[in-house]
């Protein structure tokens, strides 16, 4: 069942193409890694796909209610100094319910599970700021799957990470698709620290270059 249909789609910055031309239809249960070199056109697909960024033509077409729609961009609070703690950073994410309190008791047990299954919890009662990046990287992947969505974007989650914590998170993220229903589209340059053989590539260069199994795309 296909969950995302992308047709036609383009995207400029004034007057220069950051995409053009893309077409990609996703089905339930993908994991599909968009590689690419810098200015490939990966962070700008996702930020089109989460609604982030204005296409200039083409559409997207969701056949899963926008809510379900969960979007972790890079690492952005290496220096953060920020007074609340990493649970109440992660009950954030419970707010599309626009109810008050904004989170329940069973979104209160979905966080323990959360929380155990991302090895954070020891981590909850701590200030954000008081967090290494790979901490507080998981701290908002909790955040984001606290709202239960059925596609995650990511945009190159572990940029700026070392190696044992990039493979860490990945693995976190080999266990969040074989466990759940979960459809996972991830810009990535890390591809070969990803050691899940489901995986399908997707390059960009402005456009799609190759579409295929990581096993094809590694023939290459």
């Amino acid at each position: 069942m296909k969950v995302l249909e992308i047709k036609n789609l383009s995207v400029k910055y004034n007057e220069h193409y950051a995409l053009q031309k893309v077409n990609l239809t996703i089905k339930q249960k993908e994991y599909i890694c968009l590689v690419g070199k810098n200015g490939s056109g990966k962070s700008t697909l996702l930020s089109s796909i989460a609604g982030l960024i204005k296409k200039h033509s083409g559409t997207i077409s969701f056949f899963a209610d926008k809510g379900d729609v969960a979007y972790l961009a890079q690492n952005n609070m290496k220096e953060i100094d920020f007074p609340a703690t990493a649970k109440e950073i992660i009950l954030t994410g419970c707010q599309k319910h626009m109810i008050k309190p904004f989170y329940s008791k069973e979104d209160e047990k979905l966080l323990e599970e959360i929380s155990e299954k991302l090895n954070i919890t020891s981590l909850l009662n701590k200030k954000i700021g008081d967090l290494s990046g790979g901490e507080r990287q998981r701290v908002l992947l909790a955040r984001t799957l606290i709202g239960q969505p059925k596609i995650l974007l990511l945009d190159e989650p572990c940029s700026g990470f070392d190696v044992q914590t990039i493979r860490t998170f990945y693995d976190i993220l080999d266990e969040l698709y074989e466990k759940t229903n979960i459809t996972i589209i991830m810009a990535t340059h890390d591809l070969d620290e990803i050691k899940n053989n489901k995986i399908r590539v997707v390059e960009l260069d402005g456009t799609i270059v190759f579409d295929g199994s990581i096993e094809e795309f590694n023939k290459k």
